[in-house]
């Protein structure tokens, strides 16, 4: 499919130009069929340990790929209150992004102002005008070259328009409207800084509003880990005159990020952390089956022996004997971690 820009004398309708190829198509069917497997392992919500975890991973990657230079260690003591020492601006960064994550649901994908609000929040103190698009003309300079000249910054708000118009009206899948917006983002850089993780976190709120797991997938760090070839998508790209490209690198990896996901050493665990992050999936009643299913690398023996505690610290309730054992859950508002 191909889709281009219309200009007529009373407006410019964007519609983002792209081809779906053979490989894009490969890519969907793949990330459709792990997402189902993500869905049937419970691990489209993980547990609190986890989701904080890869928050942190989510705001690292995408402050690094910007120059930041704070560790995972010194962010977790940040969302911890614990002082920290290193620059400002990049101190002032991650406050910034943390106040954006742990607020996501806040966030309308599909609305305007709510984009705005967002880079408003994500570069406060950072930039002057924040949240407001840029209105002087731009462009990226990699080593003595000119990698990128943006529009002109009076077409900024009308191709934002038209960017959100298609981002709500158009019937294609949100896995390929997210990676266009995302790289339509980095072509308008609507504004002076913040583009590249304004990018970034709107194909995440694109995403999660169809699919809850990518609240929790940093696929962020692969982007950090690859970012030649991030910026190479986004070149190849600007030079094709379209964003098919940019497309495949983003879906490749989407994929990645789901395949590490279901790929989750287990064997990591220890019989705490598996009944804490079991526990958090609140399947209320289930068999030592259902239970080896999540955690995939564990013996039926080890199994019933974390199953076994769980009894004793009053997490679950165990009914009937032998094959036909089953467990129920025992709700309350804060579980219990087991020693």
């Amino acid at each position: 499919m191909i889709v281009s820009l219309i200009v007529s004398n009373d407006s410019i309708k964007v519609k983002p130009p792209y081809i779906i190829n053979s490989n894009i198509v490969k890519l969907i069917a793949s990330i459709s069929e792990k997402i189902g497997a993500v869905n049937a392992s419970f691990l489209n919500k993980p547990s609190p340990k986890l989701r904080k975890q890869n928050k942190i991973k989510t705001i690292h990657s995408s402050l690094k790929i910007e120059g930041n230079t704070l560790t995972e260690e010194q962010i977790t003591a940040i969302i911890e209150n614990k002082r920290v020492i290193g620059p400002q601006k990049d101190i002032e960064e991650v406050l910034n992004a943390i106040e954006i994550y742990e607020n996501l649901e806040q966030f309308n994908p599909h609305n305007e102002k709510s984009f705005l609000k967002a880079h408003q929040i994500l570069m406060s103190n950072l930039i002057e005008k924040a949240g407001k698009y840029r209105n002087q003309g731009v462009g990226i300079v990699k080593g003595s070259k000119v990698a990128h000249v943006a529009p002109p910054f009076e077409n900024v708000p009308f191709l934002m328009k038209n960017l959100f118009d298609y981002l709500k009206n158009s019937e294609e899948i949100e896995l390929i409207k997210s990676c266009v917006f995302h790289y339509e983002i980095e072509f308008i850089h609507p504004f002076l800084d913040g583009n590249g993780r304004m990018g970034r976190l709107w194909q995440t709120l694109i995403l999660m509003e169809k699919y809850p797991v990518f609240e929790y997938l940093p696929f962020e760090t692969l982007i950090s880990n690859n970012q030649e070839k991030y910026y190479n998508a986004l070149s190849e790209s600007d030079t094709s005159g379209n964003s098919t490209k940019f497309i495949e690198f983003m879906l490749n990896v989407i994929d990645m990020s789901l395949r590490e996901l279901l790929n989750f050493n287990n064997r990591t665990f220890d019989e705490k952390d598996r009944l804490d992050y079991f526990v958090s999936l609140k399947k209320m009643e289930f068999t030592r089956k259902d239970y080896m299913g999540v955690f995939k690398d564990i013996s039926s023996a080890t199994a019933s022996r974390d199953l076994k505690k769980g009894v004793e610290i009053n997490l679950f309730e165990k009914i009937g004997e032998k094959n036909k054992t089953k467990y129920k859950l025992i709700f309350r508002k804060t579980f219990i971690n087991p020693k």
